[in-house]
């Protein structure tokens, strides 16, 4: 679940253009992740839930245009919550977030869809790291210019097997969690 997050937080930082003045077609100045959230769908037999974190830090170097935009985004597994502190400790132990602290992406490329001075519908293109396995993914996002920054959405399917991330069935298969979730990711960037 954790390693869901991270991929959605850090998603948003690399297409952060810059400043409010900037458009996002144009320049696109080094910035900073000034808020965000990162959040994860999960579906179990006992129902479905939530868990987030607003703990999302990352950086991103500008260029000429998003497509010379890169950095990285990342998030703490422990500070993911789901509301249940026995799911929070089962979420941490399958992730072995002692062993592997953080969620990461890393961007490597932008792929504007469609651009103007106040949007843009991108891919983003890097590697996410998530309980010590790196995958190369491509994952949608939304950018728009607000006020002294940008504002990056995205949302995309992730599977926890794809990142060896077990112990999703307790009590012998009785109690199971789809390998299968949502992410979310909503930040916002401002210049550096």
């Amino acid at each position: 679940m954790r390693r869901i997050l991270i991929p959605l937080l850090v998603a948003p930082l690399y297409l952060w253009p810059g400043a409010a003045t900037a458009q996002l077609d144009g320049t696109i100045p080094n910035g900073h992740v000034t808020t965000g959230t990162l959040s994860f769908d999960g579906h179990a037999t006992v129902g479905d839930f939530t868990g987030t974190t607003s703990e999302v830090k990352g950086e991103m170097t500008g260029g000429a245009g998003l497509s010379e935009v890169r950095g990285w985004v990342e998030a703490p597994v422990k500070t993911l919550d789901t509301g249940n502190g026995k799911r929070d400790k089962d979420l941490n132990k399958s992730m072995e977030s002692d062993k592997f602290p953080v969620i990461r992406f890393e961007l490597t490329g932008v792929t504007p869809k469609e651009a103007g001075p106040e949007r843009a519908d991108v891919e983003l293109a890097g590697k996410m790291i998530i309980h010590g396995v790196t995958r190369d993914v491509v994952v949608p996002a939304k950018v728009r210019r607000v006020e002294n920054g940008l504002r990056l959405t995205s949302e995309f399917p992730l599977n926890l097997k794809d990142y060896q991330i077990g112990g999703l069935s307790k009590m012998l298969g009785m109690l199971k969690m789809g390998e299968d979730i949502e992410v979310h990711v909503d930040l916002a960037f401002a210049p550096q």
